[in-house]
């Protein structure tokens, strides 16, 4: 049974708001299933939003975070648990030590690189943790659009 799933998405809300959308989606259904929330701990964009659906569904929130992002004031106070890291790297660490599988929402080049990190460590046999992609119709872009 999962306890956990670390959530990569963006620190912007994006174009549309079926990524909005999906992210309070997400969050509920979560709180709903008892699944704690592992995340990067933003209070911005997509990360807020999915942690304030947890949370106002009940549900219990894991937050990591440099402590160069808590200096740039983006830090969510109002988490069940906030964990301060020193490194980009080091949070990436903690939140697959932390969560039993993960879900890209929509985002940028860091949700990217994030969840082609993970899942390359699945297929290199490093952790059996699953890995997805929540996204709908709109979600998906043609990555010549995007860049």
């Amino acid at each position: 049974m999962l306890e956990s799933i670390c959530v990569y998405c963006g620190s912007n809300f994006g174009d549309r708001n079926s990524y909005l959308e999906a992210a309070q989606g997400l969050g509920i259904e979560m709180a709903e299933r008892g699944i704690t929330l592992v995340y990067g701990g933003g209070n911005v964009g997509l990360m807020e939003a999915v942690a304030d659906s947890v949370l106002a569904a009940g549900g219990k929130v894991i937050g990591v975070i440099p402590q160069a992002l808590i200096d740039k004031e983006v830090a969510h106070t109002g988490l069940s648990n906030l964990r301060v890291v020193s490194s980009m790297h080091e949070r990436k660490l903690l939140m697959v030590d932390l969560a039993d599988a993960f879900i890209a929402l929509p985002g940028g080049l860091g949700t990217l690189e994030e969840f082609c990190e993970v899942a390359t460590w699945t297929q290199l046999g490093f952790h059996r943790k699953a890995c997805g992609l929540k996204c709908n119709r709109s979600c998906v872009t043609n990555i010549d659009e995007r860049f």
